[in-house]
Protein backbone atom coordinates (compact mmCIF):
# COMPACT_ATOMS: atom_id res chain seq x y z
CA UNK A 1 0.00 0.00 0.00
CA UNK A 2 1.23 3.13 -1.38
CA UNK A 3 1.64 6.21 2.06
CA UNK A 4 -0.52 8.97 0.50
CA UNK A 5 1.52 11.35 2.43
CA UNK A 6 5.15 10.47 1.61
CA UNK A 7 3.95 10.61 -2.16
CA UNK A 8 2.68 14.54 -1.99
CA UNK A 9 5.43 16.77 -2.90
CA UNK A 10 6.09 20.15 -1.05
CA UNK A 11 5.23 22.52 -3.79
CA UNK A 12 1.61 22.10 -3.82
CA UNK A 13 -0.33 22.51 -6.76
CA UNK A 14 2.53 22.40 -8.71
CA UNK A 15 3.40 18.72 -7.64
CA UNK A 16 0.23 17.51 -9.85
CA UNK A 17 2.81 17.62 -12.64
CA UNK A 18 5.13 14.78 -11.25
CA UNK A 19 2.48 12.73 -10.38
CA UNK A 20 0.54 13.18 -13.70
CA UNK A 21 4.00 11.83 -15.79
CA UNK A 22 4.38 9.05 -12.80
CA UNK A 23 0.79 8.28 -13.63
CA UNK A 24 1.25 8.32 -17.53
CA UNK A 25 4.45 6.27 -17.20
CA UNK A 26 3.13 3.57 -15.47
CA UNK A 27 -0.15 3.63 -17.73
CA UNK A 28 2.13 3.32 -20.93
CA UNK A 29 3.91 0.37 -19.31
CA UNK A 30 1.10 -1.60 -18.45
CA UNK A 31 -0.24 -0.93 -21.96
CA UNK A 32 2.75 -2.97 -22.92
CA UNK A 33 1.95 -5.85 -21.48
CA UNK A 34 -1.49 -6.05 -22.48
CA UNK A 35 -2.33 -9.04 -24.76
CA UNK A 36 -3.95 -7.26 -27.56
CA UNK A 37 -6.68 -10.03 -29.60
CA UNK A 38 -6.21 -10.88 -32.73
CA UNK A 39 -8.38 -9.56 -35.66
CA UNK A 40 -10.33 -13.19 -36.21
CA UNK A 41 -10.90 -13.33 -32.01
CA UNK A 42 -12.31 -9.77 -32.45
CA UNK A 43 -14.65 -10.90 -35.47
CA UNK A 44 -15.29 -13.85 -33.18
CA UNK A 45 -16.35 -12.34 -30.22
CA UNK A 46 -18.39 -9.57 -31.90
CA UNK A 47 -20.45 -12.41 -33.86
CA UNK A 48 -21.10 -14.46 -30.55
CA UNK A 49 -22.31 -11.04 -29.01
CA UNK A 50 -24.80 -10.44 -31.90
CA UNK A 51 -25.78 -13.69 -32.23
CA UNK A 52 -26.67 -13.12 -28.51
CA UNK A 53 -27.94 -10.23 -28.32
CA UNK A 54 -30.54 -11.34 -30.93
CA UNK A 55 -31.35 -14.25 -29.19
CA UNK A 56 -31.72 -12.41 -25.82
CA UNK A 57 -34.06 -9.89 -27.86
CA UNK A 58 -36.38 -12.52 -29.43
CA UNK A 59 -36.85 -14.26 -26.10
CA UNK A 60 -37.73 -11.20 -24.23
CA UNK A 61 -40.50 -10.16 -26.94
CA UNK A 62 -41.83 -12.91 -26.61
CA UNK A 63 -41.99 -12.96 -22.89
CA UNK A 64 -43.33 -9.41 -23.16
CA UNK A 65 -46.12 -11.23 -25.73
CA UNK A 66 -47.24 -13.43 -23.32
CA UNK A 67 -47.67 -11.29 -20.66
CA UNK A 68 -48.95 -9.14 -22.50
CA UNK A 69 -51.59 -11.46 -23.81
CA UNK A 70 -52.12 -12.30 -19.86
CA UNK A 71 -52.66 -8.83 -18.57
CA UNK A 72 -55.25 -8.24 -21.79
CA UNK A 73 -57.16 -11.52 -20.71
CA UNK A 74 -57.44 -10.10 -16.96
CA UNK A 75 -58.40 -6.96 -17.93
CA UNK A 76 -61.43 -8.11 -20.04
CA UNK A 77 -62.65 -10.73 -17.03
CA UNK A 78 -62.64 -7.97 -14.74
CA UNK A 79 -64.18 -5.54 -16.76
CA UNK A 80 -61.53 -2.81 -17.90
CA UNK A 81 -61.25 -2.59 -21.79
Amino acid sequence: MVDRESSVSPRGVLGWWGRSRTFLAQVRNELERVTWPSWKEVQATTIVVIITSILFGLYLWGIDLVLDRAARTLFRAFGAS
